[in-house]
């Protein structure tokens, strides 16, 4: 199965994330078909700049986007912002009766 994810580059302490697409078997940084962007968390407001052809291309090809690649293509507009559950909240521990 095809993934577009991220691939960490950059120094140590200073991310940056090339937006690729790779199999799903791959290593993080491993081997990749194409790269189709990037994104810098680091710059205020972050930088993102993905090539909507080759990500609609890839889409309808059948590739599986990540969860931060998934909101990363809604804010550029190539796809719907996700909904994910909201985590069920732990009751506080009732206090040791002594």
């Amino acid at each position: 199965m095809l993934r577009i994810r991220l691939r960490r580059v950059g120094k140590k302490k200073q991310p940056a994330y090339r937006v690729v697409v790779a199999d799903s078997r791959a290593p993080r940084d491993g081997a990749f078909i194409e790269t189709i962007g990037t994104y810098n968390p680091l710059t205020e407001p972050a930088t993102v700049t993905i090539d909507e052809a080759k990500a609609r291309d890839w889409l309808s090809k059948g590739a599986v986007p990540s969860e931060r690649v998934v909101r990363l293509l809604a804010q550029q507009g190539i796809g719907e912002m996700p909904v994910f559950p909201a985590r069920p909240k732990k009751a506080p521990a009732a206090p040791a009766a002594e």
